[in-house]
């Protein structure tokens, strides 16, 4: 069983066990036929993941990586919030009529801020401080932009991001508000998992711990059958994880750059509702 996987049934356990029900409370989100969507949720879930040893991919069902992926680096690379930009359809249903998701994401990410140095975006200003600065304690990101979140159509739920270099080491920490435990967690881990292993190539540097942070980490009532059909299954050992070592420019990576050899993972029998 993969690490991923060890992590995943032991939080979910824990929210099923443990968690705190919001049943008797009014809540934001619905489902389509208009009836709230509530949660069984945990408060200030951390789970650790050391990329060096294992990459952290769900064996218990099917994790989209590609996808996950290619929205990363729409996100990360491209600074979009064109959804024509983006190859999957996961923002569809967040699209504007000028067909943009807003001030939100990729767009905060692309704007140039000036720093003693010069005018850097966020994401060049972390390339640049992994090569010049590698000692910082400063070198991060922050999405969560209060003077535009009305202009957001989706307020950032995994919003910051900070690295930190010890010795030839990069380490990240991936901080997240909210977090849909059966449909978007490992999605986000996947990620950002690349996406530090992406940061460390192209500095120089090896790969170490990505550490997830989540302040509401919950699973939605109609979502508990499936996650504990997932949590009765034995998953296989971890793939192994592959990138494009000839590439140094963060720029150069396209979603064909990665590799998962040896992925193995259960069917998903469940028809997942999303709630709005």
């Amino acid at each position: 069983m993969s690490r991923a996987d060890e992590l995943y049934k032991a939080t979910c356990r824990d929210i099923l066990e443990n968690g705190f029900s919001d049943e008797n409370l009014q809540v934001r989100p619905h489902w389509a036929d208009g009836t709230p969507a509530h949660t069984i949720k945990k408060f200030g879930v951390v789970n650790r993941y050391n990329l060096a040893e294992e990459f952290p991919i769900m064996t218990l069902r099917r994790t989209y990586w590609k996808s996950a992926v290619d929205e990363m680096l729409w996100i990360w690379q491209k600074k979009s919030n064109r959804i024509a930009d983006l190859g999957s359809h996961v923002w569809d249903e967040w699209a504007g009529p000028d067909g943009t998701i807003g001030k939100a994401y990729g767009y905060q990410l692309g704007i140039k801020h000036q720093y003693k140095e010069g005018m850097f975006d966020q994401v060049d200003r972390v390339l640049y401080d992994l090569k010049h600065n590698p000692a910082s304690r400063r070198i991060l990101t922050n999405i969560y932009n209060f003077e535009d979140l009305h202009e957001m159509n989706l307020y950032p739920c995994a919003y910051s991001m900070t690295f930190n270099v010890t010795g030839d080491t990069l380490n990240a920490i991936l901080n997240q508000r909210s977090q849909d435990m059966l449909t978007a967690n490992n999605w986000n881990v996947v990620q950002y998992a690349v996406l530090t292993h992406m940061m460390a190539q192209v500095s120089g540097l090896k790969v170490g711990e990505l550490v997830h942070v989540i302040a509401d980490c919950h699973i939605y009532d109609r979502h508990i059958p499936a996650v504990k059909a997932m949590l009765d299954k034995d998953g296989f050992d971890a793939p192994k994880f592959c990138m494009d070592e000839s590439i140094t420019d963060f720029y150069a990576f396209t979603k064909d750059s990665f590799r998962m050899e040896g992925y193995q993972y259960h069917p998903f029998d469940f028809d997942i509702p999303m709630a709005i």
